[in-house]
């Protein structure tokens, strides 16, 4: 049984100027929490129009990200802000075998189900990508459009990806990451640290390493590769236990390729010059899709709405039209 538990706000957009013009729109922006197949997932809704849902990455983020950034896309649809099970707002699990790509898939369904968008557009960012590929291959029925943002489609591609990134960096780094790869990278320094990266390690990765294919044309001055808010035990099982330049967990068994051809929906893929998804999995992507549209974005690392905002959102509107 599914059902909703809700609040609503309000949030404002526009200004009235002295002179009298227009008066300001209201989004009202409702949370609510819908209980899918046992577990509690968190989702923010806001704007009017055709219903566009939202996928975040990680995995083991929340939507949190997308903000302020994606807030226009409002203005012309209902947006649905998702937490993926274990993730943000949403419900966290005992058993974290639960985390796999496919209950994930069972969780937007019925968050669709529940909150009676009929069809939907479909975005998905990064591991958000994986995972609107699995639900349009399950359930495309259900789809008007379909966006792969600076996403991947092949876990041994995306390893081939890190691979030549982990090649590409100073030997300086390279050496460093390898060191406490090899020495594991879980259990280790006091007690509140042993479920998580340590910070040399976070720094080295997701700092050093990740950065410069995250941020290029405008780099977040508060980026803080220890403040990540990954929920580690998602990211553990789904990602793996063997650091960040090779996805070994439960994730290897995203293997799409071959059934890419079977989607038939509107497809737009999105990603960035610079792509910690490598722009060549897009273009590989596109061509298994008949029809579909490839963009990439110039300047711009995997955080494309950030590095490319304008072009991002016009890129969204233009193909939803």
């Amino acid at each position: 049984m599914r059902f909703v538990l809700s609040v609503v706000f309000a949030l404002c957009a526009g200004l009235v100027s002295s002179s009298g013009g227009a008066a300001p729109s209201v989004y009202p922006v409702q949370e609510q929490f819908v209980d899918a197949n046992g577990v509690l997932i968190y989702t923010k809704t806001l704007g009017s129009g055709p219903p566009l849902v939202l996928l975040h990455g990680g995995p083991g983020a929340s939507h949190d990200y997308f903000l302020p950034y994606l807030l226009p896309l409002a203005r012309h649809h209902k947006v649905v802000f998702i937490d993926e099970r274990g993730s943000g707002r949403s419900e966290k699990l005992e058993d974290s075998s639960h985390y796999t790509v496919e209950a994930m898939v069972e969780d937007v369904e019925s968050v669709r189900q529940a909150l009676q968008l009929g069809n939907i557009d479909l975005l998905g960012h990064s591991f958000g990508g994986v995972l609107a590929q699995a639900y349009a291959l399950k359930y495309q029925q259900h789809l008007t459009h379909l966006i792969l943002a600076s996403t991947f489609h092949s876990t041994s591609a995306m390893n081939a990806v890190f691979r030549k990134m982990k090649a590409n960096m100073p030997a300086e780094l390279r050496a460093r990451l390898e060191k406490l790869e090899a020495a594991g990278l879980y259990g280790k320094g006091k007690p509140f640290e042993r479920h998580r990266y340590s910070a040399d390690y976070m720094t080295a990765a997701w700092g050093e390493g990740y950065f410069p294919y995250i941020y290029v044309n405008k780099p977040d001055p508060a980026y803080d590769p220890l403040q990540s808010g990954t929920d580690w035990d998602v990211y553990r099982e789904m990602w793996g236990s063997h650091g960040e330049f090779i996805i070994d967990g439960n994730l290897k068994s995203v293997e799409y390729a071959d059934r890419l051809s079977s989607i038939k929906v509107p497809t737009l893929l999105l990603v960035g010059e610079h792509d910690e998804c490598d722009p060549s999995l897009s273009q590989d992507m596109h061509a298994r899709i008949a029809g579909s549209k490839l963009t990439i974005l110039p300047h711009s690392g995997h955080m494309t709405f950030v590095d490319q905002r304008v072009s991002f959102q016009a890129a969204v509107e233009q193909f939803l039209k």
